[in-house]
């Protein structure tokens, strides 16, 4: 599959800093003086550091991709040094990518002495590392991955719907009792608009994934209880968002390379919003994989006009 990454010139690059707040993701940092893509796996390609760069020195290539290796990422990050070996794990960690991070800590240990730096030294750093140093590194704390269970009425974590055990827990309740609570929020991941997301995130994994309308969870009052409890989420407006090309390939790696179980899409009746499900009839057109598809309508009021799989 092809996919654009960025691409950073060294020796263009002056170590303004500029383009570090532009990449959403997170994945380029400072280091040494020059701007690093520290992480393959964080860059979306859609280019947001661009316009950030006075030197000219980022461009975004087109290349053959494979799915991301991380024995392969550390081969590269090595040979940047010890301060961009750091700034890596840490931004896995940051972004809760602790499969990976692990992956890279046991390349670490593998290829201890061939290392041209103290491996006990990194692994030191990146233990003690302060977690709004690591924030404040990633430029935008706003598109900082995050997986987390949602909460129960009570405030207790609820285990994944998977495990049968939310449903046990909410049987549990009284009715008196759910009547006082606050409504608990069923999302279990950040970000979740599309031109955040990254497809390769941990809890996209084998996941049931909801696509719905920014609208739909406005107009839809059981939207967290029924439709977004247990499932991973990304929203999007077809009308309204730019660039909206990019999704078409982010779907696409949802599809074959996180390999989703499921793909619910929400729209609501308005036209503009069936331009989502043509952009999943397009991206499972390109796509190796079949993954089953259901096309929910929502009325403007509040109602369910059509729920079915296509």
């Amino acid at each position: 599959m092809i996919r654009e990454v960025v691409k950073i010139d060294e020796d263009l690059c002056d170590g303004c800093g500029q383009c570090i707040p532009g990449c959403h993701e997170g994945a380029l940092q400072m280091i040494d003086g020059k701007a690093r893509l520290i992480s393959d796996l964080m860059c979306d390609g859609l280019g947001a550091c661009l316009g950030h760069c006075p030197q000219g020195a980022i461009a975004i290539e087109k290349r053959e991709a494979e799915p991301y290796n991380e024995t392969k990422v550390m081969e590269i990050m090595v040979e940047k040094g010890e301060n961009t070996v750091v700034a890596h794990l840490l931004h896995l960690k940051e972004h809760n990518e602790m499969e990976f991070l692990r992956e890279g800590v046991a390349y670490l240990k593998d290829h201890e002495e061939e290392l041209p730096f103290d491996i006990h030294q990194v692994m030191s750093r990146v233990h003690h590392a302060r977690v709004e140093e690591e924030q404040l590194a990633c430029g935008c704390a706003g598109s900082e991955a995050r997986s987390f269970q949602p909460q129960s009425a009570n405030g207790h974590q609820v285990a994944p719907l998977a495990t049968g055990v939310a449903a046990a827990a909410t049987g549990a309740f009284s009715v008196a009792h759910t009547a006082q609570a606050e409504q608990p929020s069923e999302l279990r991941q950040w970000p979740v608009q599309m031109h955040l997301i990254n497809p390769g995130a941990s809890y996209f994994q084998q996941a049931d994934l909801v696509l719905a309308a920014d609208c739909v969870a406005y107009s839809l009052g059981n939207f967290h209880t029924k439709w977004l409890k247990g499932k991973s989420l990304v929203i999007a407006c077809p009308k309204l968002d730019s660039g909206i090309e990019s999704y078409v390939s982010k779907l696409r790696a949802l599809i074959d390379e996180s390999k989703i179980n499921t793909l619910t899409v929400m729209m609501m009746q308005v036209p503009c919003c069936g331009g989502l499900l043509q952009m999943v009839k397009m991206a499972a057109g390109q796509s190796e994989r079949n993954v089953p598809v259901k096309s929910v309508i929502v009325g403007v009021e509040g109602e369910i006009l059509r729920d079915e799989w296509i």
